[in-house]
């Protein structure tokens, strides 16, 4: 007979070995598909994974694709190692870009150096007021936050949908997105003639910042205990409830701040589909990285190989180009189905 058992401890090496074999299992799982759509396994995995590197063009675009995952994968991350699972962030990313996209309508003829600070706080302070409401059920009534943050991002959504069917609708187009922002508001390139721009030295700014304080502060060593034991924590007299508000504020910050990236440095307006979901695949880069904002920017530098490289094989192989989102999928259900041996293990007993 085989049963889980409780680990003491979790095993050394895991946050390491978790991400490689994830990765491994998804390929595994993934190329059935992949044959089934025409095509091999081995060349599909080298164009989603070593093609995007051979240039600059597409090692660019690589960053740019994973500037967006990496600021919601540290919003997800932060708040996952407090016990708070956040998973409002993909609507906590539409009210930053909603804020953005107001000011940045409104800011003609003023400084860009005064112009993306006020936008990038005013981006942080609608996501964490986003992300207040359900923290404060949690904190006050212990209401699960896992459905009230999830139930708020259609409701952001809907937000974004009436107001470009609505006031914001372009007046020259009349198409349902808003007009385009100052160009004061607008993100400046980090590279000529390309779409690398300053929202990814922000992002990785941030993770630094943020992996500072979670490995190398008391505020971290705070954030931690809540996680893992509330109760222990509370004997500790470690104010657990203020611990998870401030974890649920800045984590929707954060979000707030990867909208606020892609509409100033790639959309520079808002539309309906300005974010394919970022929200969610920070939830699988979250995952894969253990938590870790060290793994959490290597894994979103993956996701963006994979993303990028899914256009190469589409065109290359002739595949579908949501291949790529199949593999995205399948490796948050490897990734979350594999967590569960950090704690517990396979054994059988003897009957």
């Amino acid at each position: 007979m085989i049963r889980l058992q409780q680990r003491a401890a979790a095993p050394r090496g895991f946050v390491v070995a978790l991400p490689i074999a994830a990765v491994l299992v998804t390929f595994a799982l993934t190329a059935g598909i992949i044959l089934a759509a025409g095509a091999n396994p081995v060349e599909a995995y080298r164009q989603f994974l070593v093609t995007p590197l051979q240039s600059q063009f597409s090692l660019l675009e690589v960053l740019v694709s994973m500037t967006p995952i990496l600021f919601t994968g540290a919003a997800v991350a932060f708040a996952f190692r407090a016990g708070y699972w956040n998973i409002g962030v993909e609507g906590q990313l539409l009210c930053g870009a909603i804020s953005a996209a107001w000011l940045g309508q409104h800011v003609a003829g003023v400084p860009r150096p005064l112009v993306i600070p006020a936008m990038l706080a005013l981006g942080a302070l609608a996501g964490a007021v986003w992300a207040l409401p359900p923290a404060l059920l949690r904190v006050r009534f212990g209401i699960d936050e896992v459905v009230t943050t999830l139930l708020l991002n259609p409701v952001a959504l809907l937000i974004v949908s009436g107001l470009l069917n609505g006031p914001w609708r372009d007046p020259v187009t009349k198409f349902p997105e808003s007009p385009r922002i100052a160009a004061s508001a607008e993100f400046p390139q980090l590279v000529a003639r390309s779409r690398l721009h300053l929202g990814f030295a922000l992002a990785l700014g941030l993770a630094a910042v943020l992996w500072f304080v979670t490995t190398r502060t008391a505020a971290g060593v705070r954030l931690r205990a809540v996680g893992l034991s509330p109760r222990g924590a509370r004997f500790a007299r470690i104010p657990v409830e203020r611990t998870l508000l401030v974890a649920a504020l800045v984590s929707g910050a954060i979000a707030g701040l990867a909208g606020v990236s892609e509409l100033a440095g790639i959309q520079f307006r808002l539309t309906e589909g300005i974010s394919p979901g970022y929200g969610f695949t920070g939830v699988v880069v979250a995952t894969l990285g253990g938590l870790s904002m060290v793994g959490v920017a290597i894994a979103a530098f993956f996701l963006g190989l994979v993303n990028v490289g899914a256009g190469t094989a589409s065109r290359v192989l002739d595949v579908p180009s949501q291949l790529g989102d199949i593999i995205t999928a399948a490796l948050l259900l490897v990734s979350v189905g594999l967590i569960l041996f950090r704690r517990y293990r396979v054994v059988r007993v003897r009957r």
